[in-house]
């Protein structure tokens, strides 16, 4: 279940930044590119990455204090 969120927030967030670059324009090829709304949304979901894979390590920690 750990690894699992852990997986989930680190593609969360990669998917997050790849959005991010698209928005701004770094990453050509693709209809979002130039579009601040998928800046936007990007940066959300980084946010949320970050957020899930800090709940992740924190879970990890806690299940190794106990063993």
């Amino acid at each position: 279940m750990k690894q699992g969120l852990a997986i989930v927030g680190g593609i969360t967030f990669l998917v997050g930044l790849v959005w991010v670059g698209q928005g701004l324009g770094y990453i050509k090829g693709s209809f979002m590119t130039g579009d601040m709304k998928w800046f936007w949304i990007g940066l959300v979901l980084v946010v949320v990455g970050l957020g899930v894979g800090l709940i992740a390590f924190a879970a990890a920690r806690r299940g190794q204090s106990r063993v």
